[in-house]
């Protein structure tokens, strides 16, 4: 398989994680969105990361379709999701949050970073970071057990910290939200965290 995407999309980050957590071996093909992006488009007609190459050619576009390939192919017992009921809806919630988080806040940077000066809108950077600001706070405001087993909604909201705080650290700085400020340290500090840690960050435009 082919991991297709930089790290420093925190959405190519959570498939990297996942697939080493679970065990799959793969190449990473570290094209950009940006320097490389008709090349990328031959991947993916969309330009967008991250992509997924299996063995057989076949292409998974969109993290969240690749996160349920991969739970599909490990079967429920092993999967980074639960296969169904409150648990299952509670998890999908969470994950929720946390890519919200990341679209919002992605957004709001994209506005100050990319788009030109005079063209930029104050009032919509700021609702975006309104928006990501409550979704971080709904996440700060669920249990995250020390003992709880490694699980999608874990994987995604430390790849969302780690991406809002380089993105717009104002946003949740370090001792606002001690449950996630725990959370992210106990995480990134796992092999499969520290083996997908980017050395550099751009905004991304990924799913």
């Amino acid at each position: 398989m082919i991991l297709v995407g930089q790290y420093d999309s925190p959405y190519v980050r959570r498939v990297a994680v996942s697939l080493r957590v679970l065990g799959f071996a793969y190449e990473h093909d570290t094209r950009s969105v940006f320097a490389d992006f008709d090349a990328m488009r031959r991947v993916n007609p969309l330009g967008r990361i991250p992509s997924l190459v299996l063995d057989d050619g076949e292409v998974l576009i969109d993290s969240a379709a690749i996160l349920d390939w991969l739970d599909q192919q490990v079967g429920p017992a092993r999967a980074l999701v639960p296969p169904g009921g409150v648990e299952r809806r509670r998890k999908l919630r969470l994950i929720a949050l946390a890519t919200g988080a990341i679209d919002k806040v992605g957004a709001a940077a994209y506005e100050r970073m990319i788009r030109p000066s005079p063209l930029r809108w104050p009032e919509w950077i700021e609702r975006c970071r309104t928006q990501g600001r409550g979704a971080i706070a709904a996440l700060a405001a669920e249990p995250w057990p020390d003992d709880a087993p490694l699980d999608q909604a874990q994987i995604t909201a430390v790849c969302m910290i780690r991406y809002v705080r380089v993105a717009d650290a104002t946003l949740l700085p370090s001792g606002e939200h001690r449950q996630l400020d725990a959370l992210s340290q106990r995480c990134e500090a796992r092999p499969e965290f520290q083996a997908t840690f980017p050395a550099e960050y751009a905004v991304p435009r990924s799913t």
